[in-house]
């Protein structure tokens, strides 16, 4: 009786150690299930936005040289106009009188000039005969030197009614936008009566940043190349607008600072800028990315691959075996495809983007078929 009773112990017990094996074995914990995204190198230009201002290359008061009434104004208020288009016109009519008045002012001269040449032929003549004196003759010299001098004084008087004259048509020095006039038909105006009309040349066009020493130097912009094109070869512009989008003419670097500024220490660089279609406009503020030309490649992951703790950022980097490995990596610049990893990752090498809570270094974990 007591071997049945010990016969049925053992074999009770062997059941409850086989059920316990079998309820451990399933509740065995699986290997992670996580999504990979492939390493791969991207052309990238560095560079780095500043505000910048916009300024017109050419910016012109225009003003009266000559007091006079104004007899007219060619132009409507802010149209464009080109070199040589006619603003204003004052009353020529006095200035007129003025070059008349010169012309016969030369006219006398020339008489008296030709006088004076005559006497002093005839007296180099009689000189010699002792029909004069040397006292006189030197005094036929002076009169002839001073009827020249009278010449010259009275060209220089045309010449200056010349240029009050064609002060009275007011031109466009350069092609560019005018503003409105302050001066109208029938007024008195002078060279103190101040601006009557302010113009800005459009295109191209000019915008003024400023940079820091260390980004000067990180992008090698050292000079304006000698070349006859006035601009710097390591780095071109790209403009962005207020509404978000990207200016669609390239700017180049045609001024550098020749100083650091001791109270921000940064450096004065200016752009030109094509603005065929006047979308920039002077005096407006500005996004400028200043890049490299050249593209290099980098390496770029997912922002939400990479994770932070004590130690710094890192990401998990899949090795063989499907073995998730730590890499601590050192963080660029942040792109629309991702973040630039400067250090830590190979080019090809999948880093985890999914599944990152129940990851730890060393861990086997399982792949999905998809990539993202």
């Amino acid at each position: 009786m007591k071997s049945k009773m010990l016969l049925a112990s053992i074999i009770s017990t062997a059941l409850l150690v086989g059920c316990s094996d079998e309820s451990t074995a399933q509740r065995a914990p699986q290997a992670p299930l996580v999504g990979t995204y492939t390493v791969e190198p991207i052309s990238y230009q560095q560079g780095k936005t500043y505000i910048g201002r916009i300024e017109a290359m050419e910016d012109a008061s225009i003003s009266a040289q000559v007091s006079g009434y104004i007899q007219s104004r060619q132009f409507k208020e802010g149209q464009m106009v080109e070199k040589g288009d006619v603003l204003f016109q004052i009353d020529p009519s006095s200035f007129e009188a003025q070059v008349a008045n010169a012309k016969a002012g030369i006219t006398q001269a020339n008489a008296a000039l030709k006088k004076a040449q005559l006497d002093f032929n005839r007296g180099k003549n009689l000189l010699p005969k002792g029909n004069i004196s040397q006292a006189e003759f030197d005094g036929l010299t002076a009169q002839l030197l001073s009827a020249e001098a009278q010449v010259e004084a009275a060209q220089a008087q045309l010449k200056l009614a010349q240029v009050n004259l064609s002060y009275t048509t007011i031109t466009a020095p350069f092609t560019g936008r005018i503003s409105d006039s302050k001066a109208s038909i029938g007024d008195l105006v002078s060279p103190a009566s101040g601006v009557l009309t302010t113009l800005v040349s459009l295109d191209p066009i000019h915008t003024r940043f400023t940079i820091s020493e260390r980004e000067r130097l990180m992008m090698g912009i050292d000079a304006i190349e000698g070349d006859g094109k006035g601009a710097s070869s390591q780095v071109e512009v790209v403009l962005n607008l207020e509404n978000g989008k990207e200016y669609k003419h390239l700017g180049k670097v045609d001024f550098i600072g020749n100083r650091i500024d001791k109270t921000t220490g940064t450096l004065t660089l200016r752009a030109l800028v094509d603005n065929p279609e006047h979308t920039l406009l002077p005096g407006q503020h500005i996004n400028v990315n200043l890049r490299e030309k050249q593209p290099t490649e980098v390496l770029v992951v997912p922002r939400r691959a990479v994770q932070s703790d004590l130690e710094g950022d890192f990401v998990m980097v899949l090795t063989e075996g499907n073995i998730a490995e730590r890499r601590n990596v050192t963080l660029g610049k942040q792109l629309p495809e991702g973040v630039i990893i400067s250090s830590g990752i190979k080019a090809n090498e999948q880093v985890l983007v999914k599944g990152l809570q129940r990851v730890r270094n060393g861990v086997q974990v399982r792949l999905e078929n998809t990539e993202s």
